[in-house]
Formats: C-alpha cells, structure tokens, sequence
C-alpha cells in the first residue's frame, strides 16, 4: 500500500522495478498495461482511455505507477499494488496497481495498471525511484515471510 505518496519536484513520476537476486540489479523483464481517468479541477477534461506510450512489452525498464504528480502539499497520491506469488520458482509473476492521485494540472487521474513479470525466479527485491529529485510518503509491505 502507498499513502500520501508525494514528489519534492512538480510534474515528475515514481518508479518501481524488481530484483530476483537480492537488490543487485533490477532488470527483470516485464509486460504491462495501463488505463486512465482524469476529470480536471475547472470541468475541462473528464476522460477514460487506454495509454499505449505507457505500456512496456517484454522491457527492462522501470514501471512508472505515479505519473507526473504535482509538488504542492495539495498534490499527491496512494496506490495498492498486488504482486501475486512473488517467491514462485514455477510460473511468471502476476501484478496489477489501482492508484489515484493528484496531478501536476490539478486534475483527478485514476490509473489501473497490470502486468507480468517474465521470470519463474523468486521475487526479493523491489525499488521505488523518484524519475528526478526525492519523494515521501508511507510504504507498507504485507505477506509471508
């Protein structure tokens, strides 16, 4: 679960990517999808659409899940992310995140983002990166041990 999550720069993304050896490197290849909602402040945009630029096929890149939040002390996010079986050795590794948060141009914007990660290797690390400066905010894990 993330909880007021919050970027120190306007207009800038958080990121997570994913490790099966212990945090030494994050490269695991993954699949994903993303749909969004937005209804702007002044009633200017209310939207739902498919976002295919922010897809990832078969990619070692970074999974943007917070996109372009705004900096004020208005603007921020929280999010659920589940990643399913993460300690498999069998199969690939499920994920969907359901956030909402406040964006850079004060909008409202829901996301539903899912994918796989392409690996039957145990799942022990994942990153969160700011794509520039610093973030705050509440990260809770929950699961087996």
């Amino acid at each position: 679960m993330f909880t007021d999550m919050h970027t120190n720069t306007d207009n800038k993304s958080i990121s997570m990517a994913f490790s099966d050896d212990g945090g030494s490197s994050y490269g695991i290849t993954k699949t994903t999808t993303l749909f969004e909602a937005i209804h702007n402040e002044n009633d200017a945009t209310a939207v739902l659409r498919y976002q295919a630029g922010a897809d990832l096929a078969q990619s070692t890149t970074a999974v943007d899940f917070l996109r372009n939040m705004g900096s004020a002390a208005t603007e921020s996010g929280a999010a659920i992310m589940h990643l399913f079986n993460p300690a498999s050795t069998t199969y690939v590794k499920h994920f969907y995140i359901r956030l909402i948060e406040k964006h850079a141009f004060d909008a409202l914007m829901e996301n539903g983002i899912s994918g796989y990660l392409n690996t039957t290797s145990a799942i022990d690390a994942v990153k969160w990166t700011p794509t520039s400066g610093n973030f705050d905010g509440v990260i809770q894990m929950y699961g087996i041990s």
